[in-house]
C-alpha cells in the first residue's frame, strides 16, 4: 500500500505573482504545520528565501523552525519570469547561465533544509527560436543542474506548464525529456491546474507519467482548492493508489490574486483531500465514487445547500 503525503505550497503566503498577501516564511511554516500538513513546498522567492539574499544564519534559523514545527520540506521551486527572466530556453546565453546558477542555489538550499525534490520548469520559446533549439537549451541546462542535484541527493521533477509556457505542455513531453536525458535523479510531475486548462482527464496523467512520476501539484480549475471546481480528484487519488504512488501531493493554489485567505484555502484543501487519501490507503476508494463519510458525499446525500456546483460535477 502506498502512503501519499500532503504538502502545501507557500505562494499564497508570499508575494508571487502578486505582491500581497505577504507573510514571513516562519508564519507560513507554523500555520501550514498547525493545519495538519505533512510537508511544505517552499517557493524560493522574497520575502521567504530568495537564495542570493538568504544568509547562512537565516538558512540555519529556517531549518530550526521546520524542525520545531515537525514539518518536512517536501519540495522547492524557483520563482520564474520577472526581471531576471529565469528561462532556461532563452536565446540570451547570459540569462540561461543565470538561471542554471539560480537552480543550483535552490538545489543546495533544498538539500540543506532536508528536502529531496526541486521542480524544473523547462522554459518557454521566445519568438524567433525554433522549438528544437529551445528544447536543446533546456535539456543542456537540466543536464548540468541535475548533476549538482545528484551530488546533493535531490531529484529534479520536470513540470509541464501549459497555462504559462509553450515548450513542455504535457506529461508525455516531460517523459520524453526525462528519457532523452537519462539521468537517474530526473523524473516528471504534473499540476492538475494545467491538466484542467488543457481540458484533459486528471487520472490519465498518472498512467501516462508511469514509472517517472515523482511529484504532484494539486489545484482545481482557476487555482481553486480541490473540490471547488470541475476536477475529478476521486479518480485521481484512486489512480495514484493503483500505481502505488508514495510521494507528496502539494497544493499549489489560490496564489494568483490578492483577495485570498491563505489559511482558509489551506484548510479547505486538506479537509477535502485527506479523506480521499485515507480511503484510498484503506482500499475503499473507487474511481468516480466518493467514499462514505467524505464531507461532500455527506452534503450531497443530505441535500445540503452548501454543496458547490463544482462538487456536483464530480458525482458519478
Amino acid at each position: 500500500m502506498s502512503a501519499m503525503k500532503l504538502s502545501f505550497n507557500t505562494w499564497p503566503y508570499a508575494s508571487f505573482p502578486v505582491w500581497l498577501p505577504a507573510y514571513p516564511l516562519e508564519y507560513a511554516i507554523e500555520h501550514i504545520a498547525k493545519i495538519g500538513y505533512d510537508g511544505i513546498e517552499i517557493g524560493a522567492a522574497s520575502p521567504h528565501c530568495y537564495p542570493p539574499t538568504t544568509s547562512k544564519a537565516r538558512r540555519e534559523h529556517i531549518r530550526d523552525v521546520l524542525a520545531a514545527n515537525g514539518i518536512a520540506l517536501s519540495s522547492m521551486l524557483p520563482a520564474l519570469s520577472g526581471g531576471p527572466g529565469n528561462n532556461v530556453a532563452s536565446p540570451i546565453p547570459e540569462e540561461r547561465r543565470h538561471t542554471i546558477e539560480e537552480y543550483k542555489q535552490v538545489v543546495e538550499l533544498c538539500a540543506f533544509w532536508g528536502g529531496k525534490t526541486v521542480l524544473y520548469i523547462p522554459g518557454w520559446i521566445i519568438w524567433g527560436t525554433s522549438r528544437r533549439q529551445a528544447w536543446e537549451w533546456s535539456l543542456e541546462a537540466l543536464r548540468e543542474i541535475s548533476a549538482t542535484a545528484r551530488d546533493h541527493g535531490v531529484t529534479m521533477a520536470i513540470e509541464p506548464t501549459s497555462f504559462d509556457s509553450n515548450l513542455v505542455d504535457t506529461v508525455d513531453q516531460a517523459v520524453e525529456m526525462t528519457e532523452e536525458l537519462g539521468a537517474e535523479n530526473v523524473g516528471v510531475m504534473f499540476d492538475t491546474f494545467h491538466i484542467l486548462y488543457r481540458r484533459e482527464v486528471l487520472s490519465d496523467y498518472v498512467y501516462r507519467a508511469g514509472k517517472h512520476l515523482k511529484h504532484v501539484h494539486i489545484s482545481d480549475n482557476d487555482r481553486l482548492p480541490p473540490g471547488r471546481g470541475r476536477g475529478d480528484f476521486v479518480s485521481l487519488i484512486a489512480a495514484l493508489q493503483e500505481v502505488n504512488y508514495s510521494g507528496y501531493l502539494a497544493m499549489e493554489l489560490g496564489f494568483d490574486r490578492r483577495d485570498i485567505e491563505p489559511d482558509k484555502v489551506a484548510r479547505e484543501s486538506i479537509q477535502y483531500l485527506k479523506p480521499l487519501v485515507d480511503a484510498a490507503e484503506r482500499g475503499e476508494l473507487v474511481q468516480g465514487v466518493r467514499p462514505a463519510g467524505h464531507p461532500q458525499a455527506d452534503a450531497v446525500s443530505s441535500g445540503a445547500s452548501t454543496v458547490s456546483p463544482g462538487s456536483l460535477n464530480q458525482e458519478s
